[in-house]
């Protein structure tokens, strides 16, 4: 299976990045009281470092929501998720308890502030893809049942013509959400910067140990960029 990342995308930023991480053989399970310690922790520190009218300002939340402006989508309208979860959490509000691949992936875009998303492969059947969006495209919102249409030239990130994250980086479907029998995900990661330090290194680094060592996992790292636009798996 391939992963690319349209050259267009590149216009909108020459040094936008994708770290892609592909678990397997995952053994997830039921929240437990160490990984819902690990969630809060990072809460409560975000809490303590930023208030709301700030998070726009995060690095990169604010190169986030360039590109997406850059691209044509209103990121007030639709902002990054990660930046409404921000919001969320230095307001006072607790992240709900999925399971535990999920709450320990939240815990680490908190901690390293960026975008992080899983997407379970057994829903995924066709090459991915991030590109704008063309006619024939759909999505399935999450908890929902039926496919809507989706708006021509929008940034999303696809499998094939089924859209996995509708306008870029707004809403993630209902197909490959993670659960308790999620064993196979992809893993994709977007920052601006790769080197020992960065948030997309460190929180890259993260999330193998936690595929490795709390799920017992195996992993496969990959960096996608202007240099690199496409990937095998």
């Amino acid at each position: 299976m391939k992963y690319t990342v349209d050259k267009s995308v590149f216009e909108l930023n020459p040094d936008i990045k994708f770290g892609i991480i592909v678990g397997e053989n995952i053994i997830n399970s039921e929240t437990g009281p160490e990984d819902e310690e690990r969630l809060r922790r990072a809460e409560a520190k975000m809490r303590e470092t930023y208030k709301a009218d700030e998070i726009r300002e995060l690095k990169n939340v604010k190169l986030y929501r360039e590109v997406v402006k850059e691209s044509g989508i209103n990121p007030n309208k639709y902002p990054p998720s990660v930046e409404a979860m921000f919001k969320r959490i230095v307001k006072g509000g607790q992240l709900p308890l999925i399971n535990a691949l999920v709450d320990l992936c939240n815990a680490v875009s908190i901690e390293r502030g960026i975008s992080l998303g899983g997407h379970d492969l057994k829903d995924i059947h066709e090459d991915l893809e991030v590109r704008y969006s063309r006619k024939g495209d759909i999505f399935l919102p999450f908890g929902a049942e039926v496919y809507e249409d989706v708006e021509e030239n929008e940034l999303v990130f696809t499998s094939g013509n089924i859209v996995q994250t509708y306008k870029w980086l707004w809403r993630q479907s209902e197909l490959g959400k993670l659960t308790l029998d999620s064993n196979r995900v992809f893993f994709q990661l977007v920052g601006f910067d790769y080197e020992e330090g960065s948030s997309l290194y460190e929180a890259m680094k993260d999330i193998e140990e936690l595929v490795i060592n709390r799920f017992r996992g195996t992993c496969r790292k990959y960096l996608v960029d202007i240099n690199n636009q496409s990937i095998e798996f």
